[in-house]
């Protein structure tokens, strides 16, 4: 049987990405979804892991061709986007693809697939809350995180664009309530 579509969409330090490593471990059938990039490979990072890697003029013909579920040219020349061959191969071998991408993109997926998708957004309790996680994790310098908030402040505006919302202002609650959601909609 065919697979269904996950879709998370969340600001950066909202908790997705914590929330989907905890359901990839909880037996609900779930492949990741590996985006394509047209930047090179970092560190130990290999081809169809991490990511797909393309050159920018592969992505371009990609994109011409109409291969890609949704993409975005994040600079010149560096572009992400999710193609649909690998999906599709997710779905056809009966798993349920888990989707971590940026709010327009979860919208697109949602629009192309329909019923089939489940779009979840992750939202932090506040921006308040989401600067001090981000400036907690010790990893970024004061602009990055000034421009992480204006990015989240954009995309908090596409919350009601989702299926679902999870508020992660308790992590343990946060993670329960996307699992029931999703096992619920697995099961329909």
């Amino acid at each position: 049987m065919a697979g269904k579509l996950i879709i998370f969409s969340a600001p950066s330090g909202s908790g997705k990405s914590t929330i989907i490593n905890y359901l990839l471990t909880k037996g609900l059938n779930l492949a990741f979804s590996v985006s394509a990039t047209s930047r090179s490979p970092r560190g130990t990072e290999k081809d169809g892991v991490e990511y797909f890697f393309l050159t920018p003029d592969e992505f371009r013909k990609k994109i011409t061709n109409n291969e890609f579920l949704e993409y975005e040219e994040v600079y010149t020349d560096k572009f992400y986007g999710t193609l649909k061959a690998p999906i599709e191969k997710q779905l056809q071998d009966g798993y349920n693809v888990v989707f971590d991408v940026d709010v327009v993109g979860g919208c697109n997926i949602k629009k192309y697939y329909g019923e089939r998708a489940l779009s979840l957004f992750v939202q932090p309790p506040s921006v308040t809350e989401l600067r001090k996680r981000l400036e907690g994790r010790g990893t970024d310098t004061p602009e990055v995180i000034e421009n992480r908030i204006k990015k989240a402040e954009y995309e908090l505006g596409f919350a009601n664009k989702f299926d679902k919302i999870i508020i992660n202002d308790d992590l343990e609650k946060a993670k329960e309530d996307a699992f029931e959601t999703i096992n619920n909609f697995l099961n329909k």
